[in-house]
C-alpha cells in the first residue's frame, strides 16, 4: 500500500480508563473481527489483564478503514502495556507510532501514568490525540477534564473528542482524527533493512515471534538476518501481520507494522528495543534508544513441598520464553531449603509473575518479602551489588551501602496535601517541589528510597487520600545511608529468609514488631521457643512463645509437695532435651509478616 495511506498509533491511559474497551469499539468498527469472534477486551490475551483490567503483554493489529473522503487506509494499532513496571516497553511501542491517543476517564481525569506516558509520547515527538472516555456515566464531568487537558497539552477544549468505549459513541471520529492528524510513517524504501522490536513471544513451533515495526528497507521472508544489540544471527522463517491473529506473508515494507518468526530458542536473544537488520556483513546504524531492561525488586520463591522444586524451575523456564525482564537463579535457605532468587520490575510484575505459577502451572508458592539491589562498597575499593540480605558480607568487610533511591509524582486533590506529605516523610522521602495543575489538583515531587516504596507504600497512599491518589516512578541513583542488617533468630538460629536490611533508626521499632508478630504466627511448641531481633551481636527485641504442658499434676490428688516438684523436675529436663533437638516449622504468615510491619 502507498505510504502515504498508512498511519502508525497506540492508545495511552491510566489503568482502567478504557484502553482495551475502545481498541475493541475499533476493531469492531474496522470489520477486522466479526461479531461471532468478538469478546471483550479482545486484545487482552490472559485472564489475568482481564480479571485486573490492566494490559500486560503489548499487542498489535492491523485495520483497513474507508474513511469520508473514501480513500481506504491502513492503520496499525499497537496497544501499550498499562502499569509504571512496563514504561521502557511502553517507550518502544511509542517509538514505533507517529501517533497517540490519550485517553481519559470523564469521571476522575487527568492521573499520574496519565501524565507519565504524556511526557513519553512528547519525547518521542508523537502526535497526541486527546479523547474523553466514558462520558455516559452519571459521575462524568467531560468539561472540566477537557479543561485539564487543555492546560497540559494547549489544545483547544473543542478540539478534543468526547466518546463512550462501552456504547461506541463517537468512536469513528477517532479514527477520522487518527487519519487526519497523525503524520504517514517515514522510511527510505531503497535503504538495507533496519526493523524495531517492540515486543516478542515464544512460539514452540517457529521459535521466537518478533514484534516489528520496519524503519527502513523491506522485510522478507527466508533471508538471512540479524539482531544488533545480542548478536543473533537467524533465518527469517516467516514474516506477517497481525489480523489480530497471525497472518503470514511475503513482505512487509517501510512504515508497516506485522511479525518476523526467527526460530531462536529464547526471548533473551530478541530484547525489546532492538533492531532487527540483514546479516550480509555491511555495518548499519541501530535505532536509538535499546537499553538492558534490570529488574529492581527481587524476592525469594520456594516449593511448600521440596518434590517440587524441578517443577519449579521448569515452570520458570517457560515463563521465561516469554518474559524477558524476569531473572531467576538458584537459592537455598536454611529455613526454607531449595527455591530461587527471583528479579522483577516491581511489585505488579512480581505478583502477576506469583499469579501464574499458581494457576497455569498449579504450584504451591513460598514467597519471602521483597528486598531491592543494594550496592556495597568493599574497604579495598571493590562495588558489589546483592539482591538478598543474606548476601551482606560482615561489616568489617565494608565502607558504606548505597540504596536506589526513586523519583516519584504523586497525583493528588488538594485537600490531602497534608496526609501525603507525612506519609512520605515517614518513609525518609526528600521534598523537590510541588506543582498546583488547577484549582483543585497538584503533583507532588519527592525522592524517597526504593524499599520504602514495594512494600505497603502504594496501599497506604490509597488509604491516606481515600484512593483519589496515583503514583508514577521512575529510578534516580544509588546513594549512601545509615544501613544496617536486621536478623531474625528462631529458637537462637538465624532465619535468612527473615532477614532484612533496614536504616538504623528503624532497626528498633522494626525488630520489635516483627518479634511481636513472629510470637503470634509461630505454633507453639513442646518447648519455649525464644524469638528475638539482633543488629550484629546486639539483640535489640525478644518474645517467647510459650510451650505446650501436659498437666503431669493432674494425677496427684494429695500426698507430699516433694512428689510433686519431683514430677515438675522430670518435665522440665524433658523440655530441655526436647529443646536441644527440637525444630520449629515456621508458617507462610510468617515471612508475609515482614510485608506488614508498617501497619498501624
Amino acid at each position: 500500500m502507498d505510504r502515504q495511506n498508512i498511519r502508525n498509533f497506540c492508545i495511552i491511559a491510566h489503568i482502567d480508563h478504557g484502553k482495551s474497551t475502545l481498541a475493541d469499539r475499533l476493531l469492531q468498527l474496522t470489520n477486522t473481527v466479526s461479531d461471532r469472534e468478538m469478546k471483550e477486551q479482545l486484545l487482552d490475551n490472559m485472564d489475568l489483564e482481564r480479571e485486573r483490567g490492566v494490559t500486560i503483554k503489548a499487542s498489535a493489529v492491523r485495520m483497513f478503514y474507508r474513511s469520508q473522503n473514501q480513500t481506504e487506509y491502513l492503520i496499525n494499532l499497537i496497544d501499550t502495556p498499562g502499569h509504571v513496571d512496563f514504561t521502557y516497553e511502553v517507550s518502544r511501542a511509542l517509538q514505533a507510532c507517529e501517533g497517540a491517543i490519550l485517553v481519559v476517564d470523564a469521571s476522575q481525569g487527568i492521573e499520574a501514568q496519565t501524565l507519565a506516558n504524556v511526557y513519553l509520547a512528547l519525547e518521542h515527538n508523537l502526535e497526541i490525540i486527546p479523547v474523553i472516555n466514558k462520558i455516559d456515566l452519571p459521575a462524568a464531568r467531560p468539561d472540566d477534564v477537557a479543561d485539564e487537558i487543555a492546560d497540559l497539552l494547549g489544545i483547544p477544549p473543542e478540539d478534543m473528542i468526547r466518546i463512550s468505549a462501552k456504547t461506541g459513541f463517537n468512536v469513528e471520529a477517532v479514527l477520522e482524527a487518527v487519519i487526519e492528524r497523525v503524520p504517514p510513517p517515514v522510511g527510505d524504501i531503497e535503504a538495507p533493512l533496519r526493523a524495531l522490536v517492540f515486543d516478542s513471544h515464544y512460539d514452540s513451533y517457529k521459535g521466537v515471534i518478533a514484534y516489528v515495526r520496519v524503519v527502513d528497507g523491506i522485510a522478507r521472508n527466508n533471508e538471512k538476518m540479524k539482531l544488533m544489540a545480542t548478536n543473533a544471527n537467524f533465518d527469517s522463517i516467516e514474516i506477517g501481520f497481525f489480523n489480530p491473529t497471525m497472518n503470514a506473508t511475503t513482505e512487509i515494507g517501510v512504515g508497516e507494522v506485522g511479525y518476523i518468526a526467527t526460530g531462536l530458542k529464547t526471548v533473551q536473544e530478541c530484547k525489546v528495543g532492538d533492531t532487527v537488520t540483514l546479516n550480509n556483513g555491511r555495518e548499519q546504524e541501530p535505532l536509538p534508544g535499546y537499553k538492558d531492561v534490570k529488574p529492581m525488586v527481587f524476592a525469594g520463591f520456594y516449593p511448600t513441598d521440596n518434590d517440587e522444586y524441578t517443577n519449579l524451575r521448569e515452570a520458570f523456564e517457560k515463563l521465561k520464553l516469554n518474559d524477558a525482564a524476569l531473572t531467576f537463579e538458584p537459592e537455598n535457605s536454611q529455613a526454607l531449603n531449595f527455591g530461587f532468587r527471583v528479579g522483577f520490575l516491581g511489585l505488579f510484575h512480581m505478583e502477576i509473575v506469583q499469579e501464574r505459577l499458581e494457576r497455569e502451572y498449579d504450584l504451591d508458592i513460598l514467597a519471602t518479602a521483597p528486598s531491592v539491589q543494594y550496592e556495597i562498597v568493599k574497604r579495598n575499593g571493590d562495588i558489589i551489588r546483592i539482591d538478598s540480605p543474606a548476601m551482606l558480607p560482615d561489616p568489617s568487610e565494608y565502607e558504606e551501602i548505597r540504596e536506589p533511591w526513586m523519583k516519584i509524582q504523586i497525583y493528588v486533590p488538594q485537600e490531602y496535601i497534608g496526609a501525603v506529605m507525612d506519609l512520605v516523610i515517614n518513609k525518609r522521602g526528600e521534598y523537590i517541589t510541588t506543582e498546583y495543575l488547577d484549582k483543585t489538583r497538584v503533583t507532588l515531587h519527592y525522592y524517597i528510597p526504593l524499599a520504602e516504596v514495594i512494600v505497603d507504600f502504594f496501599d497506604r497512599l490509597k488509604s491516606a487520600t481515600r484512593g483519589y491518589a496515583s503514583l508514577d516512578y521512575q529510578f534516580d541513583e544509588y546513594r549512601p545511608g545509615d544501613l544496617v542488617k536486621l536478623d531474625v533468630l528462631v529458637n537462637k538460629d538465624a532465619v535468612d529468609a527473615l532477614s532484612m536490611i533496614v536504616h538504623r533508626d528503624d532497626a528498633y521499632h522494626k525488630g520489635q514488631k516483627l518479634v511481636n508478630k513472629l510470637k503470634d504466627l509461630i505454633p507453639q511448641q513442646m518447648f519455649v521457643v525464644p524469638v528475638q531481633a539482633a543488629v550484629g551481636k546486639n539483640v535489640i527485641s525478644r518474645a517467647n512463645v510459650k510451650a505446650l504442658r501436659k498437666d503431669v499434676l493432674a494425677k496427684c490428688y494429695g500426698g507430699d509437695i516433694s512428689r510433686k516438684k519431683k514430677l515438675l523436675e522430670k518435665q522440665k529436663k524433658g523440655k530441655k532435651r526436647m529443646k536441644m533437638i527440637g525444630s520449629v516449622e515456621i508458617p507462610q504468615e510468617a515471612f508475609m509478616s515482614v510485608l506488614s510491619l508498617n501497619d498501624d
